[in-house]
């Protein structure tokens, strides 16, 4: 389907729009055309919402609602760890919604601002995945509200990124939620103004993407941002990796978060136990 619609745009126009959406990123602001958006970004945000929900796979979860749905990227990675799962989707964008429908046919579809609904319905599973950023207002407590197991939020890997992820879970916090993931409990924050909790996932571009992007690499890392939180308590990471593994000759040097705060580990290869698990380990991992 994104081949399709790339070629009904033309590769020039379809360029041209790809580089006024990126432009419109560092910006700040979203502009962007649904073909441009298919080719290059949904590939990423698929990509991330995929290692996300992969942290709740095993909780009951029999229905699904995505909020700012847009072409349906969290919804499809939601249904590869829920299977069975019913899936409702909120989009504003018809067009975008439109697009989403072909993915997920059998998915329900609510063509509508968010912001101005009162009340969200209940699902087990509520994802607001790379949706929160062009809203104007807070619908946290709303989010929560229509959580009955946990509530999952994505946004990209930037500071301004990472400070809503962060402002939201304190909110969550406060209302009685408990952190299934990253965070390694419900511990205060202990990053910095310096710095920021991000993650990566890898994504292999297609030769079309490539064209698009000018881009030598066969891949390319969306950075993001998250927080996965549940009604009922969980047992959360002892540790969460930081940032990539440093392999030097005879040990491996990796940045953690841990309830005491963040902590460098040199994990040597006497520790043999220990050693095998970071030689095995990605940004990104929980780490026991």
């Amino acid at each position: 389907m994104i081949e399709e619609r790339a070629e009904s745009v033309g590769f020039a126009a379809l360029k041209q729009a790809v580089t006024e959406m990126s432009e419109s990123y560092r910006v700040g602001r979203v502009v962007c055309t649904p073909e441009a958006y298919l080719v290059t970004r949904m590939p990423a945000t698929y990509a991330a919402a995929w290692k996300v929900l992969r942290e709740l796979r095993d909780m009951p979860v029999r229905n699904v609602l995505d909020i700012g749905a847009g072409t349906g990227a969290a919804s499809l990675a939601a249904r590869e760890f829920f299977p069975d799962a019913t899936i409702t989707m909120i989009e504003r964008d018809a067009a975008w919604s439109g697009i989403a429908r072909e993915w997920l046919a059998d998915a329900s579809m609510v063509t509508g601002d968010v912001v101005s609904m009162r009340a969200l319905p209940a699902h087990d599973l509520v994802i607001a995945a790379y949706s929160l950023g062009e809203l104007r207002e807070s619908i946290t407590a709303r989010l929560w509200e229509a959580a009955r197991v946990a509530l999952v939020v994505i946004e990209p890997g930037t500071p301004s990124g990472f400070a809503r992820v962060r402002g939201m879970r304190a909110e969550l916090l406060a209302a009685g939620g408990h952190i299934a993931a990253p965070c390694p409990g419900g511990v205060a924050c202990p990053m910095d103004g310096r710095d920021w909790c991000h993650f990566a996932a890898r994504v292999e571009r297609s030769s079309l993407h490539r064209r698009m992007k000018d881009a030598e690499l066969g891949y390319e890392d969306e950075k993001y941002s998250y927080v996965a939180v549940t009604r009922e308590p969980v047992e959360p990471a002892a540790a969460r990796i930081l940032r990539r593994p440093r392999h030097q000759p005879g040990f491996i040097t990796l940045e953690t978060c841990t309830p005491e705060g963040l902590r460098t580990e040199r994990i040597g290869k006497r520790d043999r136990d220990r050693f095998r698990q970071a030689r095995q380990a990605s940004w990104g991992d929980p780490l026991s």
